[in-house]
């Protein structure tokens, strides 16, 4: 007899910390036209309501640390945090602000203000709920993941160098990835 595991439903509505140490913000960025560099930063923080009623109600907040990104070599990440990219010491924080949430089923979508920089522009991300369980701490924690494509231009980001092949070394699209971890506020 082969048996089947079958969550008991919960309702995840609540306020939410993110537990950024079981969660990762990452992005891909293709270089010199043939490979994809990924990095993820380790420093970042946030707080969410769900309301599963009426996911209207919900929102996100981030706030993001540039100078912790990390793509495996510090010489790379050392040019990212420079006057060329971050500036991280210009702009030592990136902000996420949510402007609306729907869902469908088990699909969410957080539009909102991403602001780095000081430059404000609107994104949607697409999640895709990860589930819910109690953790061996009685905490409840639901996980979500999600990705969009954002053109790095449209924050300022514009550092380049011609590959004499043709082409350009870092491209303008990027896309942002979110694996997050969330526990429910006591």
């Amino acid at each position: 007899m082969t048996e089947t595991f079958t969550p008991a439903l919960t309702d995840i509505s609540g306020d939410y910390t993110i537990d950024t140490a079981h969660s990762r913000l990452g992005f891909v960025a293709r270089h010199a036209m043939v490979t994809k560099v990924r990095g993820s930063f380790g420093e970042w923080q946030g707080t969410a309501h769900i309301d599963t009623a009426n996911p209207a109600d919900s929102w996100v907040r981030l706030t993001i640390d540039p100078a912790s990104v990390d793509t495996g070599n510090a010489d790379r990440d050392g040019h990212l945090k420079s006057g060329d990219f971050f500036d991280v010491e210009n702009h030592p924080a990136w902000t996420f602000v949510s402007t609306a949430v729907s869902r469908d089923g088990e699909e969410w979508t957080v539009a909102g203000d991403l602001t780095i920089k000081d430059v404000t522009h609107p994104v949607t991300i697409e999640f895709e709920e990860g589930g819910s369980a109690k953790d061996p701490f009685g905490n409840l924690r639901v996980g979500f993941e999600g990705e969009t494509t954002v053109n790095r231009k449209d924050w300022g980001l514009t550092w380049n160098a011609a590959l004499e092949t043709g082409g350009i070394l870092v491209s303008e699209k990027i896309k942002l990835e979110f694996d997050v971890s969330a526990i429910r506020n006591s």
